[in-house]
């Protein structure tokens, strides 16, 4: 339905992200749950990467769980300019909700979250799609203008 953040395997590059640690019985239900979701609907392949917590206290990196993108996906939409990634963002939903509010409550994300992170990637699709957006909403007083 739409654009998502997509990690594609690269073994010198970086992501900044969350990780969330599930127990007990949440790992069972969660396993499947993202499995179905990401393996199996998705497309994506699974790895363990070395995630290192932000957190001083943190000795060492702890294994996380990611889902990487393949080409293979029926839905892969693969590369483009930051404007065309923009203009499908702005007509794409999917049942979490739009993709604009995805990518602005990404973009907010990093900027708070990871402010040492420069995601030029994406803070350039987020300034295309708000170039966009004035062209798309209009109104019968900046008709007369125009």
């Amino acid at each position: 339905p739409g654009r998502v953040v997509t990690l594609l395997e690269d073994c010198g590059a970086c992501t900044w992200g969350v990780a969330y640690e599930v127990r007990g019985e949440q790992i069972s239900a969660s396993l499947e749950y993202l499995n179905m979701r990401e393996a199996v609907l998705g497309g994506y392949d699974t790895k363990l990467v070395k995630f290192h917590p932000q957190e001083k206290d943190a000795e060492e990196p702890i294994l996380a769980l990611v889902y990487i993108a393949t080409p293979q996906n029926p839905s892969y939409l693969g590369p483009a300019s930051e404007e065309d990634i923009a203009a499908q963002i702005i007509v794409s939903s999917g049942c979490a909700g739009h993709n604009i509010e995805y990518l602005l409550r990404l973009a907010d994300f990093m900027r708070y979250f990871c402010p040492q992170a420069e995601d030029k990637h994406l803070f350039s699709i987020e300034e295309a799609l708000i170039s966009i957006l004035p062209c798309l909403y209009y109104t019968e007083e900046s008709l007369e203008e125009t």
